[in-house]
């Protein structure tokens, strides 16, 4: 049997990186999907694969920093099958390593909605119909940004965000059938860090970040990581809540 035989997961940010190969790889396990992210034609990429496995996939356009389009993305999943068994919070954006002294306000509300904002929002929904069925399993993307600090202001905050919002949900629901727990990945090849992302990161700041790290360790791949949020989701972790799993290949240790 596969391991998410019969299983509805909701993917944010499903368009491209970790979140496309983590749908291609819940569809293979046997799950349908519901994939959001903001870039339509990117979702239906991501489906067309998804339905080579067998699945069923609705494709819905959302900014998941706004609490309206995060209500009406579990609407339609709701109305679609009737059931969320998984919930994948993927959806975030880089906040190109700007440090404190050169971050300003605007900038910091923008990384904040988007990566810390939408989980609440997420998880809120979410939890509204998994507390009626008893069950659920809920993964957070975080990143090693929120564990160490070795990022942007913006980003090592609203990535630790991640990781506190994770272990209070996870007290929460602790033997009630909802499982909360949270992957960090570390550096990986996704369109948040191609070489013209790169170049528009504050250098001086990645530099002294990058000294607190093994850079000549390989990167994981997005398929990695993928991996991780699989067994957060499946029954094979069906135990494990309030725990954050870094991905990194031993790049911080």
């Amino acid at each position: 049997m596969k391991l998410l035989e019969g299983k509805v997961a909701v993917i944010t940010g499903a368009g491209s990186g970790i979140g496309k190969k983590t749908a291609e790889i819940f569809a293979a396990e046997g799950a349908n999907l519901v994939i959001a992210a903001r870039r339509i034609e990117k979702l239906e990429e991501t489906a067309r694969e998804a339905e080579k496995s067998g699945a069923e996939v609705l494709c819905v356009s959302a900014d998941v920093s706004k609490e309206e389009d995060c209500v009406n993305i579990f609407k339609q999943a709701y109305e679609k099958f009737g059931k969320i068994d998984i919930l994948v919070n993927n959806a975030g954006m880089a906040d190109k390593h700007r440090p404190i002294n050169r971050c300003d306000t605007d900038w910091w509300k923008t990384v904040c909605e988007t990566n810390q904002d939408s989980i609440y929002y997420m998880m809120r929904e979410a939890i509204s119909y998994m507390e009626k069925a008893g069950s659920g399993a809920i993964v957070n993307i975080s990143s090693i940004g929120g564990v160490f600090g070795s990022s942007g202001i913006s980003y090592s905050a609203s990535k630790a965000a991640v990781i506190g919002m994770t272990k209070n949900v996870a007290i929460q629901f602790a033997g009630k059938g909802i499982r909360c727990n949270a992957v960090c990945p570390g550096p990986t090849p996704t369109d948040l860090n191609t070489p013209e992302q790169l170049a528009t990161f504050d250098k001086e700041f990645a530099d002294k970040c990058a000294d607190h790290m093994d850079m000549s360790v390989p990167e994981a791949s997005a398929e990695d990581q993928a991996n991780a949020i699989l067994f957060f989701s499946c029954d094979m972790s069906k135990s494990v809540t309030g725990q954050i799993l870094v991905v990194d290949n031993g790049c911080t240790l």
